[in-house]
């Protein structure tokens, strides 16, 4: 069997050599590996580090990006009979990390399947929170629901093939595979045992972004879930007191207190601006929450819009 493992680059020199060398220490047992890089203009040494490494590269255009395309661009230049996605910044925690995530795949339990997150190195402490929420220490093989998330997943080549990913989504493109899989009664599994540091190194602005982009991913996926002004005030506050007792059980609450206050807030702040902006923004605008420095401009709220609020939309933190 043929495992392609995905993994989609823009200048990520700074943890894929990481990566791409704890993938080749896989026990792959009766599985073949190829590797697939899918770049999007990287200007340091990413390339360089994956040709080292033997990868087989395809490149987007800036231009051309979604997450959804992207990933569509690789699982089509791959030829793998399983597709792994792997964010070029989650470095697999051990030898067994490929093994545990599609093994309920080549058993037939489920059709994709992600695995546990562990923020490490100088991902935010409010962020590993998060991480602890949706990747507990139990496997649920099948789950219930349709969260998934492709910074670590699996996927029969099959289906991909029959349903592929969204391209016109701003982020969420695996939770929406994963709704339109389960409405067609297919299953989507969580295997804790496939673990992975994910490091997120984000300035504020990049937090805020992340959140508000995949805000209007979600309005799409969901168009009941929306967030009031005043769900953004209550979900905040709740987040930040149960971050700060953690955080103080821990002893580690003067280092983290600012930290905690900004990721919360910008997180329910862009989830709160993407549910409310949705419906604005043309498609052409949305290239500014992938590449926010080529200064495309942003659509303005109507005034005294009224939008309909549910706290549901804040259950589906992503950690991609």
């Amino acid at each position: 069997m043929l495992v392609s493992i995905v993994i989609r680059t823009l200048n990520e020199e700074t943890y894929l050599t990481q990566v791409l060398e704890a993938v080749e220490k896989q026990k792959t047992q009766d599985v073949n590996i190829e590797t697939i890089i899918v770049d999007s203009g990287s200007t340091d040494g990413t390339l360089a580090i994956a040709r080292k490494h033997g990868c087989r590269i395809t490149h987007i255009a800036q231009d051309d990006f979604t997450f959804g395309r992207s990933l569509n661009q690789g699982c089509d230049f791959a030829d793998g009979d399983i597709l792994v996605f792997l964010s070029g910044h989650c470095i697999p925690c051990d030898h067994n990390w490929l093994q545990e995530l599609i093994a309920p795949i080549r058993s037939g339990i489920c059709e994709y399947c992600y695995g546990r997150q562990i923020g490490s190195g100088p991902t935010k402490f409010s962020e590993n929170r998060v991480f602890l929420k949706y990747y507990p220490l139990h496997s649920l093989l099948p789950q219930e629901g349709f969260f998934a998330n492709n910074a670590n997943a699996a996927l029969l080549k099959e289906t991909w093939e029959e349903f592929q990913f969204d391209e016109s989504l701003t982020g969420l493109e695996d939770m929406h595979l994963a709704k339109r899989l389960v409405g067609q009664d297919k299953h989507i599994g969580y295997a804790s045992g496939s673990s992975v540091y994910h490091i997120h190194d984000e300035s504020w602005s990049q937090v805020r972004n992340r959140y508000e982009r995949e805000g209007i991913a979600l309005a799409d996926i969901m168009p009941e879930a929306s967030l009031s002004f005043i769900d953004f005030i209550t979900v905040t506050a709740r987040s930040i007191a149960k971050d700060s007792y953690a955080a103080l059980r821990q002893q580690v609450f003067m280092r983290n207190v600012t930290s905690i206050f900004l990721f919360r807030t910008l997180q329910y702040w862009g989830s709160y601006r993407g549910t409310r902006i949705a419906r604005l923004i043309a498609s052409s605008k949305r290239k500014s929450y992938f590449y926010p420095d080529r200064h495309f401009e942003k659509p303005k709220e109507k005034a005294k819009e009224d939008v309909n609020g549910s706290s549901r939309a804040a259950s589906y933190e992503s950690a991609q």
